[in-house]
């Protein structure tokens, strides 16, 4: 064979590993398409895995403007209300009227229509200038939907800030008398908020039945109401015993069946709330106090603040009819409790115990304070009048 033939025969041989040396490195290889998820807020990861454990008895969808008729509070629980009815001024806000009729927490609009709380006492006849809360301002935007425990103290509103997950949250802070401010919000977490608005919070302590307002998987305009039994205590969900999922259903309230247990507690607990249904809606409610008469010696007898000459003693009556007014709702409410002690659960007994104690001891102070005050106002007057 001749060199020329060899080289031709050679080169023949290697066009074809050329040809696919060339087309290997032509290939193109794929890499998979990585989609990142979005990651939750940890705030809200860490608040599910404290969701508290509550029973929720019933829910109820209504409009966004029409939360107060249903509400139904004990006469001892205070008054909730618009801003505008409270005020008798076309206004945007919400209300609340302690039990004595002396005390208001009310939101009101600034210049930008954000809300903010104010409070206001009731001086001689009259309601004291708007003044705004201290203390809760830190971390909080907005705020309104007030409430107060009948201790004075714990405090409850719905507030926008840096502290919510979500729109309006509902925050607790409490009440500190040697400072006369607030002390700082804290987010109460879930299932009462959600990534959605989360409004009112209300408990009726005397029936042991709160309510909670969320617009969460709810059209434009409307919001549930729920209806809950309050816990005297926090308590979450045991991790060894409901899954990741059951937690997460639980915190966003999935199904309000869920949290019946076997029936008996949400049967007793609907059978209160029955009891009280019959209560004219807190939004109608007066607060204003009755006249009471008084006896200031043998030839004078007042049933109105306007009969007084001397003003402290006009003012100390004030007092009077508040005391007289409280002394009555407790006196009403504590028939009711004896009545419900001789049928309620074992359960329902020990609460009831522990408030009947309460209203009997607040019942013997509000007797010593109306002695006190009769004898106030006649010494005041007789000063004057003699």
């Amino acid at each position: 064979m001749t060199l020329r033939k060899i080289a031709i025969l050679a080169l023949a041989l290697l066009l074809p590993l050329s040809i696919g040396a060339q087309k290997k490195k032509k290939r193109v290889v794929k890499k998979p398409v990585v989609i990142e998820e979005p990651q939750e807020d940890p705030r809200i990861t860490n608040m599910r895995e404290m969701t508290q454990q509550i029973l929720i008895i019933d829910s109820i969808v209504v409009d966004k403007d029409q939360i107060l008729p249903h509400l139904r509070l004990s006469s001892e629980t205070g008054s909730l209300m618009t801003t505008r009815d409270f005020l008798g001024k076309s206004v945007n806000g919400f209300a609340f009227v302690n039990e004595m009729g002396n005390k208001a927490y009310f939101s009101l609009p600034d210049d930008s229509l954000c809300q903010h709380l104010f409070t206001s006492d009731v001086l001689g006849n009259e309601w004291s200038s708007p003044q705004p809360l201290k203390g809760i301002s830190e971390g909080i935007t907005e705020a309104s939907y007030p409430f107060m425990l009948t201790d004075g103290i714990t405090f409850y509103f719905a507030g926008k800030g840096e502290e919510s997950i979500g729109g309006y949250d509902i925050f607790l802070t409490r009440y500190d008398s040697r400072s006369g401010s607030f002390f700082k919000p804290e987010n109460i977490g879930m299932p009462f908020n959600s990534e959605a608005n989360d409004y009112l919070y209300a408990i009726d302590e005397f029936n042991h039945i709160g309510y909670f307002v969320s617009d969460r998987r709810q059209p434009e305009g409307k919001v549930c109401i729920y209806i809950f039994v309050p816990s005297e205590s926090r308590k979450t969900y045991d991790s060894s015993i409901y899954t990741e999922q059951q937690i997460r259903d639980f915190a966003d309230i999935i199904s309000i069946a869920d949290t019946w247990g076997n029936g008996s507690e949400r049967k007793a607990a609907l059978a209160r709330l029955k009891s009280i249904n019959n209560v004219k809606p807190s939004a109608d409610r007066k607060t204003s106090a009755q006249s009471v008469t008084i006896v200031i010696n043998d030839a004078l007898t007042y049933s109105s603040a306007k009969d007084f000459r001397s003003s402290k003693a006009a003012n100390l009556y004030q007092n009077l009819t508040k005391a007289q007014g409280r002394l009555s709702m407790v006196e009403t409410d504590l028939t009711k409790a004896r009545d419900l002690f001789a049928t309620a659960t074992a359960a329902d007994r020990q609460n009831l115990r522990q408030r009947i104690l309460q209203m009997e001891k607040e019942q013997q102070q509000l007797y010593q304070l109306i002695h006190s005050l009769e004898k106030d106002i006649r010494k005041e007057e007789i000063k004057v009048i003699n």
